[in-house]
């Protein structure tokens, strides 16, 4: 029970105490009464103050025992008592800090669980949609009466979804790999024509075939940054206003320095985000109203810890044309 006192040890010094007084006041009775009385009255009250005193800070210890018994069974909002005594109040604090911290790791922990266990939902989710669609392309290819031309079309779909199963999990692994912090960037000053261009290679045809416009509005501006990782960031902003970008619509993207930072900007004139998705677009697996039915939602995630790792800054917002609008920002130096 809180507040007990259980230290034998106190016992035994009252013992000492109780036997030293006796002593002395049968020691004073030989000189006089008046003596041995006053060495007794002494020593009862020298007694009974350490008793009293040693009585209080055993209390205080059994109190702050109880409170770290209950803390260790898990009970939730527990409060250690503050000591007025010198020693004790400073072990008082440092324990309470302790304990504080503990606690903290411990809500961490069971957020990092929760969010674990949704990742696996949400990865096992993404994965059966093309996991079916390949099964079914499988037990069609299977058919002995199924037409070449028609063979030709499935197995360009199972490709197609064996190169998205590969994306996803390659760029999940990277995300795991991030959040572990064993991924180190190895930033080189880079030109922003150069990064955009490397980034968009990949889309130039798709952009041709849906006779989209992209335009480069980019030159010499110097930035900071590991190249391969944030050209695979930018690919992916890219990627993302392509495809909500309408045939005949015009993708642009501007670099521009200061003396602070070097900002990329990416704009397309399509339909743009809904607001209340806008806060939300940068989370993982987050899939907004307008996103396409082939969306994972992984891609504006992994750009967003690539370009935080780097001391960069990413943001999302639509255009008063109404179109999409992602502002990537690389500081030049730690803020």
């Amino acid at each position: 029970m809180a507040g007990q006192y259980k230290d034998p040890e106190l016992k035994k010094e009252l013992t000492v105490y109780i036997l030293i007084t006796t002593a002395a006041a049968i020691s004073g009775l030989f000189v006089s009464t008046v003596c041995g009385g006053i060495i007794l009255v002494a020593g009862c009250l020298i007694s009974a103050a350490h008793y009293y005193f040693s009585r209080k800070r055993y209390q205080e210890i059994a109190v702050l025992s109880d409170s770290i018994d209950r803390i260790l069974h898990g009970q939730d909002e527990v409060m250690i008592s503050n000591s007025r005594e010198g020693e004790l109040a400073v072990l008082n604090s440092e324990i309470h800090k302790m304990t504080l911290k503990l606690k903290e790791q411990t809500d961490q922990l069971s957020q990092d669980k929760i969010r674990l266990t949704k990742a696996i939902e949400d990865i096992f989710h993404q994965l059966r949609t093309p996991l079916t669609t390949m099964n079914l392309v499988v037990t069609l290819l299977t058919s002995e009466e199924l037409d070449y031309e028609k063979r030709i079309s499935h197995t360009r779909q199972l490709k197609i979804q064996l190169e998205r199963m590969q994306w996803m999990v390659e760029t999940l692994l990277k995300m795991s790999k991030i959040d572990a912090g064993t991924i180190t960037f190895h930033p080189e000053t880079c030109t922003a024509v150069d990064l955009i261009r490397k980034a968009s290679d990949s889309f130039l045809i798709p952009m041709e075939l849906r006779e989209q416009t992209y335009i480069i509005k980019a030159g010499n501006e110097e930035l900071l940054c590991d190249k391969n990782w944030t050209v695979e960031a930018l690919a992916n902003l890219i990627k993302n206003c392509m495809e909500h970008t309408p045939a005949g619509g015009t993708i642009s993207v501007f670099a521009e320095e200061t003396a602070l930072s070097t900002d990329i900007t990416i704009e397309d004139d399509g339909e743009g985000f809904e607001t209340e998705d806008i806060p939300y677009l940068f989370e993982r697996f987050y899939k907004g109203k307008n996103a396409s039915k082939d969306s994972i939602g992984i891609g504006l995630a992994f750009s967003r810890m690539v370009i935080a790792g780097q001391n960069g800054t990413i943001a999302a917002s639509n255009l008063p044309s109404g179109g999409a609008c992602f502002k990537v920002r690389f500081y030049k130096s730690v803020i």
